[in-house]
């Protein structure tokens, strides 16, 4: 047993769980003078003021399994009594020698990231001469060169886990044992400032060959899909360029039972249409029905056995319209076509006919905050609650562009008011417009200043 001390040893600490989390764990027992995250080995190393609040914590979480964001993390006592200067600094990777050319890995990554806007971010601490980026089982990735080193080694000391964008994109950054990029096209993956006549990328090509984070060295993957161990799924592509070739905790990506039967729903506000919009988040319909012997029972059939299991995964336990919904895979193998059942098959509002990849990104359990596309450029924040808050008190709203198209993120009081709002409103018209609702991952919504 490793002797008391006030720094804690997180493991566990997947990509998707930030210092704010660790924090809010932590910080019931005492004052967090100190955290280092350890991304590369999924750790996390936190300091305490003092010896007792770190034991306090840990003879808590003896008893209690601490979990954050479903993800069960494990503590311990660290080796270390104190946190050191170089301990913060380098993130836990003493062995790295400074170099011109930084590897990045983009953790949260809920809007894309291209060669502009990585140039954009990194360009004010030096001349970045080349951009490469791709996707690896680390998730999205890139490599970025300076004209000098030590304009990387500002880059790094500025940026290590910041966000690119309000509560995602963080950057996790380390610097690269390469010597020179190596850049055949100039086009939003790749791209060479010292040579701005390089033609773009054939259509058909791979993506920027040569590069692929295998332990720390440099080999040829040709392709985002052949990360996927799933070479039974048609939508493997997609999968791989939204996980980066892993599968969120929990998911197996080995299921093949398409059919999910839904149970204790509240038969009085529930009808297929709106099963429809809150199952097409992961997923796409084929058809719903109604059992009509057991009301608060339902049959969904999804596309394939993966997003069924996203299903499964992310609705089980769920609250609506007073209910806590359960989800498990059916023993039918399909639903019959028949007088009641309902056909989405062709629906123009399945989700995942098109940009399938952003789709599985943003799969997540319902929460708090919606967020809200295909608006008219017009609209106002009034409108948008008048049309939302039959469903609950809503107690944020913010307008913004994406590639100029309005967009809003909506904030209830609870994850069931959410839901219920967009069960109920996904696809209606709104000043003209259908609009599309989906949940976001936002932990809160921040102001514009």
């Amino acid at each position: 047993m490793t002797e008391p001390s006030k720094v804690i040893h997180v493991r566990n600490v997947g990509h998707e769980i930030s210092e704010n989390d660790l924090l809010q764990l932590f910080q019931p027992f005492g004052v967090i003078t100190k955290l280092v995250m350890l991304r590369a080995k999924n750790q996390a190393l936190l300091q305490m003021q003092d010896v007792n609040s770190a034991i306090s914590a840990l003879q808590f979480y003896t008893n209690v399994q601490p979990t954050i964001r479903g993800r069960n993390v494990y503590v311990q006592f660290s080796s270390h009594q104190e946190l050191t200067t170089m301990d913060q600094s380098t993130q836990g990777r003493g062995d790295e020698q400074p170099n011109r050319i930084l590897l990045v890995t983009i953790h949260h990554m809920l809007y894309p990231i291209t060669v502009d806007v990585l140039h954009q971010v990194f360009s004010p601490y030096g001349f970045v001469e080349k951009i490469v980026t791709f996707q690896k089982s680390a998730g999205f990735q890139a490599l970025i060169q300076y004209q000098v080193r030590q304009s990387a080694v500002s880059a790094r000391t500025s940026l290590q886990g910041r966000n690119i964008y309000d509560g995602c994109c963080q950057l996790d950054i380390q610097f690269s044992n390469l010597d020179e990029l190596q850049v055949n096209y100039n086009n939003d993956r790749s791209r060479d400032f010292t040579n701005p006549n390089l033609p773009s990328e054939q259509k058909g090509r791979s993506s920027q060959s040569g590069y692929g984070d295998v332990g720390g060295m440099y080999d040829h993957q040709s392709s985002a899909a052949g990360a996927v161990p799933y070479p039974q799924m048609g939508n493997a592509a997609a999968i791989a360029a939204a996980f980066g070739g892993g599968l969120p905790p929990g998911i197996s990506g080995t299921n093949d039972r398409c059919t999910v039967l839904v149970s204790n729903l509240n038969p009085d506000r529930v009808d297929e249409d709106k099963l429809f919009n809150l199952f097409s988040l992961y997923g796409n319909i084929v058809r719903i029905k109604l059992l009509r012997n057991k009301p608060d029972h339902a049959l969904v059939q999804m596309g394939d056995g993966f997003q069924a299991e996203l299903a499964v995964h992310f609705l089980k336990g769920a609250m609506l319209f007073g209910k806590r919904l359960e989800v498990n895979f059916s023993k039918h193998p399909n639903i019959t076509q028949g007088a009641d059942t309902h056909e989405y098959i062709n629906s123009n509002l399945n989700r995942f006919n098109r940009n399938a990849a952003k789709n599985y990104r943003y799969c997540c359990s319902p929460t708090k905050i919606l967020h809200i596309s295909s608006l008219p450029q017009d609209i106002g924040e009034d409108e948008i609650v008048r049309h939302l808050e039959e469903h609950g008190p809503i107690i944020n709203t913010k307008l913004f562009e994406m590639n100029g198209k309005k967009q809003a993120h909506v904030q209830f009081e609870t994850e069931e008011e959410a839901t219920e709002a967009l069960v109920c409103k996904h696809a209606t018209t709104l000043a003209g417009s259908i609009i599309r609702i989906s949940f976001s991952q936002l932990q809160s919504i921040r102001e514009s200043s």
